[in-house]
């Protein structure tokens, strides 16, 4: 099985609620969203830009997406008491019924 591990550090100065950090997610995934449509020419504007640095917009975007997500998961841990391990297990093994993954 493939995987991308990332580590992302838990950010401080902040006082985040699993609803805030709902809506920063939604929030940095719209932007995401955005640079791909612009930056692909989706929204009918010509696109000038050097492939080059348009993916990586795309990748400053996504790792956006990917910190606001890791924020929300030490909420869940912390303020909530979620095991996050024994989640991405059991996310492991749905994926797996699901077909989507071989061991």
């Amino acid at each position: 099985m493939d995987t991308k591990n990332l580590a992302l550090p838990r950010l401080n100065r902040l006082n985040p609620t699993l609803e805030s950090t709902a809506l920063k997610l939604m929030e940095e995934a719209g932007e995401l969203a955005q640079v791909i449509g612009k930056y692909r020419g989706l929204s009918g504007e010509k696109v000038v830009l050097d492939e080059e640095l348009v993916v990586k917009e795309i990748a400053r975007e996504l790792l956006d997406v990917a910190q606001t997500a890791v924020t929300m998961m030490f909420v869940m841990e912390e303020q909530h008491g979620i095991d996050l391990s024994l989640m991405v297990q059991e996310h492991l093994d749905k994926l797996e019924q699901k077909g989507y993954l071989s061991k």
